[in-house]
C-alpha cells in the first residue's frame, strides 16, 4: 500500500476548526512522514514588518520594499525562531528542499543574503512552524478538521494574505461560505 504524503500540500481549516490558532488558516505542509508532519500557516501575518525582525537579530536591511514585508505567524511551534519559505530553493546552510525549486531555509545566511540584495526572489518569513506527531495529522483530518489541495505557489507568493484562505478553497472548487462547521454521518 502506497504511503500518503501531504508534503506540497494545503491544509484548509474547516469551520469547526475547534483550535483558535488555526480557526480560518492556510497551512502549507513542508514535510509529512513517518515522523510527523510540520508546515507554515501563510496567511497569518504576525503584526511585525521584515524592517523590525532585522533590527531584533541585529542584521541590516536596505531595501525599503523588502523592509515593509509582513513577518507571518507560522505556528505555535518555537514562535521564537525563523522560517524562511522561498524560491527558488538556493543553495544555504540550512534548508529543508520540499519542491525542487522551493525550499524552507532555517539558518541565518538566507536572511543576511536578503538583507544585502542577494536573496531568494520569491519568500515569506514565519515565526514559529505548525507541527503534528506520527498519525496526528492524519487523524485531524479524518475528523474534519482540514481540508486537503495540492499547493499553489502563486496563492504563496503572489496573493495578499488576506487572499489566501479563499484561493485556498477555490482550488477546491468551493467558498467558504458553502461550508458549515457542523459534521454529521450519512
Amino acid at each position: 500500500m502506497e504511503t500518503l504524503t501531504l508534503s506540497n500540500q494545503f491544509l484548509i481549516a474547516m469551520p469547526g476548526m475547534a483550535d483558535p490558532l488555526f480557526a480560518k488558516s492556510l497551512v502549507y505542509i513542508c514535510e509529512h512522514g513517518e515522523h510527523g508532519a510540520m508546515g507554515l500557516i501563510v496567511n497569518k501575518p504576525s503584526g511585525i514588518a521584515l524592517a523590525q525582525l532585522f533590527e531584533q537579530i541585529d542584521l541590516p536591511l536596505n531595501d525599503h520594499e523588502l523592509a515593509a514585508l509582513p513577518v507571518y505567524f507560522g505556528g505555535p511551534v518555537h514562535p521564537d525562531r525563523g522560517f524562511v519559505l522561498h524560491q527558488p530553493a538556493g543553495n544555504w546552510q540550512s534548508s529543508l528542499m520540499v519542491t525542487d525549486e522551493l525550499a524552507l531555509t532555517t539558518s541565518k545566511d538566507v536572511l543576511a543574503a536578503l538583507g544585502e540584495g542577494r536573496g531568494p526572489n520569491e519568500l515569506i518569513v514565519s515565526l514559529g512552524y505548525s507541527g503534528w506527531e506520527p498519525g496526528q495529522l492524519e487523524q485531524e483530518i479524518a475528523q474534519n478538521a482540514w481540508l486537503t489541495v495540492p499547493a499553489s505557489t502563486d496563492i504563496i507568493f503572489s496573493l495578499p494574505p488576506e487572499e489566501r484562505f479563499e484561493a485556498g478553497m477555490a482550488l477546491l472548487g468551493i467558498h467558504s461560505t458553502l461550508l458549515s462547521g457542523d459534521v454529521g454521518h450519512a
